[in-house]
């Protein structure tokens, strides 16, 4: 399976062994294992909904960030009420790697859209 969109790439090829899932933006790549895939993706829903919650008490020149982390991930979801961005830190349990990255705002939030609507079983 491969999704993209303008700034976002998100690709599950369930064949591999140990990195099944890529996620992209315009100027990187990052493989993750199943694991890593579901905690990003459960980290996301996680700032979405708090997003949501906190968005309408906002002004419209005010701005909102979020932060959360659990596991392997640190996300930081960063905007106001019109649109927002959204970066990343994951360092991996045994320490053997890290990366960071994000997505504008133009493609974070159709990003985390293809990440709740994914089938990686």
């Amino acid at each position: 399976m491969q999704r993209e969109g303008f700034g976002w790439r998100l690709a599950i090829d369930k064949k591999r062994s140990s990195y099944q899932v890529l996620i992209a933006a315009e100027a990187w790549a990052l493989e993750l294992t199943f694991e890593e895939f579901e905690q990003l993706r459960n980290l996301c829903a996680k700032l979405i909904d708090q997003y949501e919650s906190c968005k309408e008490q906002l002004m419209a020149e005010e701005n909102l960030e979020l932060c959360l982390e659990q596991g392997s991930w640190w996300l930081e979801l960063k905007g106001d009420i019109r649109s927002w961005a959204l970066r990343f830190v994951l360092t991996s349990a045994a320490g053997l790697r890290g990366a960071e990255g994000g997505w504008n705002r133009e493609a974070a939030a159709s990003f985390c859209m293809a990440l709740a609507l994914a089938d990686i079983y």
